[in-house]
């Protein structure tokens, strides 16, 4: 990860291997954001006027030899969005990613903040800092050497934000920033490796190497699945070599008034079982723990963060393989709750893992669970490959994710459980099934995972369920802060959550 230091130095002053300068798209051409001197915003908009930049969103224009600047290279980033309209705070954090990438293989770097506000600073260190990421475990000696000159900035100095009117308030959200742009680049190691290399016990013990001394972990193991009577994950994981596990992670501050849990699918590979999916359809399917990951990456960062607020996070760990002891349609399974559920699609595995997850969360009574889960092909179907589903029992609970989301930079849209859907759930031979009709997939894996939510007193225990299929894996273009593969979705929202409750 690059480091960064805060400066009040001029930007043409700064004797480094790029300055960066956001720059907005107006009428009269590019306006170029932040404190330059007036020679210098007139040298870049003079060379901007001549290449025809446009400061569009990922448009990145570089320049040398910039008259009256000490860098060796300017890059004018653009930020997109209508003309000579304010910049909004993911628009910025999607520009700096487009930098991140864009400084890869140099030493050090200046970036001159688009504004005054102190926690623009911040916003600036995320979207470099997830532009800059690159994923390296699996190269060899050649390949090493190769993605050195790929490697993220070594140092960057924010310009603007050294003033002592800001400076403090400009640290504090340069270390949050720091601490959530650790995890998510943690999240997404652990869905890029590949899944010879991470299974339901190597995820285990990565989770239990990374917890600092403020989270505790434990580890159900089969015997412990068994006991508790968790039929869906036992089932799911019963056709591979790698037996399933469930993590409980834990932080739990002194004096914490509020707590949540957060449970995760952890599918460390998804074939679809005897329901078996496509060639095509496999290829990416290592990413079928990215809930989990954003889990885990979540509690850790609010662990780091130190927020007054406890929170337990649970890891459904399993791989759905089609062996001779895999799960067949037609058996019945005993869940966590005691009731017990028809298989219809082997390849509808990660609603029988949560639910487990799910009930064994309830006993713990918290204020809130929230569900994280690459759960449906119909949520891409509904909402693309960016934006993920939310859906609740709870309708405040249902508009503090969207909020949260929002103000994290993730896009997520609110959808329905129609409560007709639970004539889906009805089964022949056991208390309910776990799969209906195509049509309303989201809607209706939401409806069968409600049914596993515990209650605290006489009241359900608010829920909320986040179906991140589309956006957890990234296997089209480049954008913004998104390169290819894990994108770290939904830790960014958890952590939003927790400061909201804190």
């Amino acid at each position: 990860m690059s480091t960064f230091t805060l400066s009040d130095r001029a930007a043409h002053d700064e004797d480094c291997d790029a300055l960066v300068v956001f720059a907005a798209p107006a009428t009269s051409g590019p306006a170029l954001l932040g404190e330059l001197r007036d020679g210098v915003r007139t040298a870049l908009a003079d060379r901007l006027e001549v290449l025809r930049a446009r400061a569009g969103a990922d448009e990145v224009t570089w320049l040398a030899r910039v008259p009256g600047v000490a860098a060796a290279a300017v890059a004018v980033v653009g930020i997109g969005g209508a003309k000579d309209t304010p910049a909004t705070p993911e628009q910025l954090r999607r520009a700096a990613g487009a930098a991140g990438r864009a400084l890869a293989g140099r030493a050090s770097a200046a970036v001159v903040l688009p504004d005054a506000e102190a926690g623009t600073a911040g916003v600036i260190v995320e979207g470099l800092g997830y532009g800059a990421y690159t994923f390296t475990a699996h190269l060899g000696e050649k390949g090493l050497a190769k993605a050195a000159t790929k490697a993220p900035v070594e140092h960057v100095r924010l310009l603007g934000a050294g003033k002592p009117r800001r400076a403090g308030a400009a640290r504090e959200a340069v270390a949050r920033a720091e601490a959530l742009v650790a995890g998510v680049c943690w999240a997404r190691d652990l869905v890029n490796t590949a899944p010879n290399a991470l299974y339901p016990e190597s995820f285990a013990a990565r989770v239990e190497e990374a917890a600092p001394a403020s989270v505790t972990v434990r580890v159900y193991d089969v015997a412990a699945l068994q006991q508790e009577r968790c039929g869906g994950i036992l089932g799911v994981g019963q056709g591979s070599m790698h037996p399933p596990v469930i993590v409980k992670m834990s932080y739990a501050p002194k004096g914490a008034a509020t707590h949540l849990a957060y449970v995760g699918k952890g599918i460390t590979f998804d074939s679809g079982g005897l329901s078996l999916k496509t060639p095509t359809g496999m290829i990416t399917m290592k990413c079928d723990m990215g809930g989990a990951a954003a889990v885990a990456a979540a509690v850790l960062t609010i662990a780091r963060l130190g927020l007054p607020i406890a929170v337990d996070g649970w890891l459904c760990l399993a791989e759905n393989l089609p062996d001779g002891q895999a799960q067949r349609p037609g058996d019945v399974v005993t869940m966590a709750d005691g009731s017990t559920c028809e298989i219809i699609n082997t390849d509808a595995e990660g609603r029988l893992v949560l639910a487990d997850g799910l009930v064994l969360a309830s006993r713990d009574e918290p204020d809130a669970i929230v569900d994280v889960a690459t759960l449906t092909g119909a949520a891409v179907v509904a909402l693309g490959h960016r934006t993920a589903a939310v859906l609740a029992n709870d309708d405040d609970l249902q508009g503090e994710l969207t909020e949260a989301a929002t103000a994290a930079g993730e896009s997520v849209w609110p959808m329905p459980i129609p409560e007709e859907l639970a004539k889906g759930l009805e089964s022949g031979v056991a208390d309910r099934k776990h799969s209906a009709e195509r049509e309303g997939g989201t809607l209706f894996a939401a409806a069968f995972l409600r049914e596993y939510v515990g209650r605290k007193g006489a009241d359900p225990i608010p829920w909320g369920h986040l179906d991140i299929a589309g956006p957890a894996y990234n296997d089209k273009g480049t954008h913004g802060y998104t390169g290819k593969g894990g994108t770290g979705f939904g830790v960014r929202t958890l952590v939003r959550l927790a400061e909201f409750r804190s």
